[in-house]
């Protein structure tokens, strides 16, 4: 079960995947894209997919929050 950012980009790690735009909203859309296709290519569960994707979603609201 994951539970923070760090475990998500740790997760995305294991598979090559390191992101960094320079732009930490662009980070977690771009974390959430290739998490989405991981699970479309069948490489994690739908559980682990939901809670990584949960994660992202939550951190991308508050980088909204803080900028406005």
């Amino acid at each position: 079960m994951k539970k923070t950012l760090f475990e998500v980009q740790q997760l995305l790690k294991k598979f090559g995947m390191i992101v960094y735009t320079g732009s930490r909203l662009g980070d977690l859309e771009l974390m959430e894209e290739e998490l989405h296709e991981l699970y479309e290519m069948k490489m994690i569960e739908q559980e682990l997919y939901l809670e990584s994707r949960m994660i992202l979603k939550a951190e991308m609201q508050k980088e909204r929050d803080k900028n406005e």
